[in-house]
């Protein structure tokens, strides 16, 4: 004989945030997570030690500032070029946490059976990822800058120079984190996405200077130029160099016009649209 049990389940009454604050609500998640809040102690280790590196340049730099009355150990324009390496870990490190527990534990058909699309659900991990980039980069060259302002250094300060490696810094964690996203989604394991990540930075990395220099010794000084655009960081220098006219921090210069640009804004486009099609295809099982 069957029987019925009141288990005092009631219809939610309260007030409906709607879709905007659903996507708002897994951004913050997402960032949460990549910083390892709301996580194991362990989860915090990797990226506040990556925190703390890239900060040191900074404090140096302040306290040389201080000391010998002039700026120029650490240029804004060249910070993110000179920290490459760490961006490249932290990137590594965390993008897979971003995107692989998701498609590990296939809950993203949970995720969808609310009002969220996948582009929504992609756009969220994207600008966590960006977000969490950013802040890795500008905050050093903002902690430079305050420094700056403080010592008050002979003549005007950089702010012009500050403000475009603010601008290129947004640029290159959307291109990082579109990238790193993609290549880590592709597997459910967190340790094969942060070696795929890895893999792809350090070949472009000891690649592209080994490139330039077989092409500059054979004569192809106009082509040889072309390969730093290989690489991100090179290549979202090139994009800042034709904008504000900085000097190149590569070992070469750059290719002129608009084509470095229109390149960071193709691959944006190409990264963001396998993350799209990944999804859909993880969606659909």
């Amino acid at each position: 004989m069957s029987e019925i049990y009141d288990i005092g389940y009631r219809h939610y009454d309260g007030p409906r945030l709607g879709r905007g604050h659903t996507v708002r609500a897994l951004t913050v998640h997402s960032l949460r997570g990549i910083f390892g809040l709301g996580r194991t102690a362990r989860s915090k280790i990797m990226p506040f030690s990556l925190v703390t590196i890239m900060l040191l340049p900074s404090v140096v730099s302040i306290a040389m500032m201080a000391l010998v009355q002039q700026r120029g150990l650490v240029a804004y324009s060249g910070f993110a070029v000179l920290m490459q390496a760490v961006v490249a870990i932290f990137l590594a490190a965390q993008a897979p946490t971003v995107v692989a527990p998701d498609l590990r534990f296939r809950v993203l058909p949970l995720y969808l059976s609310r009002p969220v699309t996948i582009g929504e659900y992609v756009g969220a991990k994207v600008a966590a990822m960006t977000a969490a980039l950013f802040l890795l980069v500008a905050v050093p060259l903002t902690l430079i800058y305050v420094g700056e302002l403080l010592i008050d250094l002979p003549g005007p300060p950089g702010t012009g120079e500050y403000l475009g490696a603010v601008a290129m810094a947004l640029v290159l964690a959307l291109l990082l984190s579109t990238f790193g996203l993609a290549i880590s989604s592709l597997t459910p394991r967190r340790g094969l996405g942060v070696a795929s990540v890895m893999a792809a930075y350090l070949l472009s990395s000891a690649a592209v200077p080994v490139i330039f220099g077989t092409l500059e010794m054979s004569g192809y000084s106009s082509e040889a130029r072309w390969a730093w655009l290989a690489n991100p960081f090179w290549l979202v220098d090139a994009v800042q160099s034709w904008l504000f006219g900085t000097p190149s921090h590569a070992e070469g210069p750059y290719p002129g016009g608009p084509v470095p640009a229109l390149l960071v804004a193709a691959l944006i486009a190409a990264a963001l649209a396998v993350l799209a099609l990944r999804y859909r295809k993880a969606a659909s099982r």
